[in-house]
């Protein structure tokens, strides 16, 4: 009997293999992160979206930034990647987090509304990533890292292979 790689099969046979391309904003205040939470739920997110073809990470950011939150914003510099595998109404899904350091064009005590039926967007103080349920996980202990060093890019992380 032959050994079959179950996991894999099951992404290969389950649909077309398919990576999505994100980009992320990390956006700090106050010791706060902004994160997104699509309503009903359980976990929040980095800021962003899909890149989309022949379009730059950075400016893919700056695109979904306006189009969720209606508010410009300004890309500051790479910090890393995040490869992620998740379960999502029973499919499997990859997707590659290009991680950036980001501004928001809006005044300090501004509640992000947005402009999206579908998302709602709040800050979290860093010293409860734990608990925000933020995926992708290795986000949590690598934005720790972030901050310790001053927004300093670091290598990439993965939820991939285990």
């Amino acid at each position: 009997m032959d050994m079959v790689n179950s996991r894999r099969d099951f992404k290969m046979s389950d649909r077309p293999a398919q990576i999505e391309v994100m980009a992320r904003g990390v956006c700090i205040r106050d010791r706060h992160l902004l994160v997104c939470h699509t309503r009903g739920a359980q976990n929040t997110y980095l800021p962003g979206g899909h890149v989309e073809f022949q379009e730059s990470a950075p400016d893919a950011l700056v695109r979904e930034i306006r189009e969720e939150l209606g508010v410009p914003s300004r890309v500051r510099g790479f910090l890393g990647v995040i490869e992620h595998e998740y379960l999502q109404k029973g499919r499997i899904h990859c997707e590659v987090n290009l991680v950036f350091a980001l501004d928001l064009k809006m005044t300090a005590d501004a509640s992000p509304v947005s402009c999206e039926g579908h998302l709602d967007f709040r800050w979290i103080p860093l010293n409860r990533l734990g608990r925000g349920n933020l995926e992708p996980a290795p986000l949590r202990k690598r934005l720790a890292l972030w901050v310790r060093d001053g927004m300093i890019p670091s290598r990439w992380d993965s939820t991939l292979g285990g």
